[in-house]
């Protein structure tokens, strides 16, 4: 079932909810610059299991409402906060993948895991998407630029470059432009503000700060955040566990899709 959350007294999330009444909550960020519709492959099975799936489209995203402003993890962090209150959610495993792992990180520390009993990370953008003079790991700052300037001069160019990067499994024609078409749904101006989000944001301390049990998921062949983050973000996070996927780049969740179904209920069971 889908539906609206009011954030702010303009701006609404849209928000799909499987299997409303079940024991177990999984809470599903995307990532950039997609929507809830990622996770098509975790929707179709874990329901199934007994789960309630609950997805949020980002600000700007999806079939959110697409406002100019509001485009830093504080205030996206802010909106997840929202949801949570407006359902009524408690012991929930919050799930992040990618910007949304970035979302979830800063969810956690802000808002000191408020309904949260577990939080599970996917290719998050945590601590650093880009290096930094004190930080050698992550994606050039260069690389990032060009993407904002690709949002601004030709956005289709630039998502199917992007959607050519974001798969390590060969993927078929006609799931290309499935997932291309998800990348238009977004507005250009919050596909370029997120974009230049990554470039001040930081996540160390914000990582220092969890303290619920926390799965890090991660393809060894991601080649949008680097491999690298997920072993960083195991060592700053007490009580974490990462699993490397050997043949997933950042979609592990459709790379390896049964193998990653497995292990969050796996996580979540224990």
């Amino acid at each position: 079932m889908g539906y609206y959350v009011k954030v702010e007294p303009d701006v609404k999330i849209y928000v799909e909810d499987l299997n409303e009444g079940a024991d177990k909550t999984i809470l599903f960020i995307h990532g950039w610059p997609g929507s809830h519709k990622l996770f098509e492959y975790q929707f179709d099975v874990l329901p199934k299991m007994g789960y309630r799936c609950i997805g949020i489209d980002t600000r700007g995203f999806g079939e959110s409402d697409k406002p100019y402003r509001g485009y830093n993890f504080d205030t996206l962090s802010d909106d997840v906060k929202c949801v949570i209150d407006t359902l009524k959610l408690k012991d929930i495993t919050l799930a992040g993948h990618s910007n949304g792992g970035g979302i979830a990180v800063r969810y956690m520390a802000r808002h000191k895991g408020y309904g949260v009993s577990k939080l599970a990370l996917f290719g998050a953008v945590a601590p650093s998407l880009i290096k930094r003079p004190d930080f050698p790991y992550g994606l050039d700052k260069e690389t990032v630029l060009q993407l904002i300037e690709g949002t601004y001069i030709d956005r289709p160019k630039m998502l199917q470059g992007f959607g050519d990067m974001f798969f390590y499994q060969h993927i078929t024609e006609a799931f290309s432009q499935w997932f291309f078409q998800l990348g238009l749904q977004a507005a250009g101006w919050s596909t370029a503000a997120i974009a230049k989000a990554w470039i001040n944001e930081v996540f160390f301390s914000d990582l220092e700060e969890i303290d619920v049990p926390t799965l890090i998921i991660h393809g060894i062949h991601d080649k949008i955040v680097p491999f690298e983050l997920g072993q960083i973000q195991e060592k700053m996070i007490k009580n974490s566990k990462l699993i490397p996927f050997k043949y997933s780049g950042h979609a592990a969740f459709y790379d390896q899709r049964e193998e990653f179904n497995k292990e969050l209920m796996k996580f979540i069971e224990e």
